[in-house]
């Protein structure tokens, strides 16, 4: 990837979200919603205290993240549309 985030902001590949129910429904492209998840390609160096230190970011490349509806901003690298984002725009890591 040729994208180096600075600071606390990740690059996050959304995840592909299901497009059939749990009854087996197949929901047509045109309504299904943006995935809330995704998997991080790529973190900055870290957050800079308000006393000069550096805090590393507490995800790490790999991590699948959940992240709001309309968090980060959509950019396209190498043909492939990924998000930039803040550290504290992720709700949490999935395990």
């Amino acid at each position: 990837m040729q994208l180096k985030p600075l600071q606390d902001r990740v690059v996050v590949q959304r995840l592909d979200e299901e497009t059939k129910t749990a009854g087996g429904i197949i929901i047509p492209d045109n309504h299904v919603e943006k995935p809330s998840q995704g998997k991080i390609l790529a973190v900055g160096g870290g957050y800079r205290m308000p006393d000069g230190s550096m805090r590393n970011l507490e995800v790490k490349v790999g991590d699948t993240v959940l992240f709001g509806k309309y968090s980060g901003t959509s950019v396209k690298v190498e043909g492939k549309e990924v998000l930039v984002m803040k550290e504290d725009e992720i709700l949490g890591v999935l395990h």
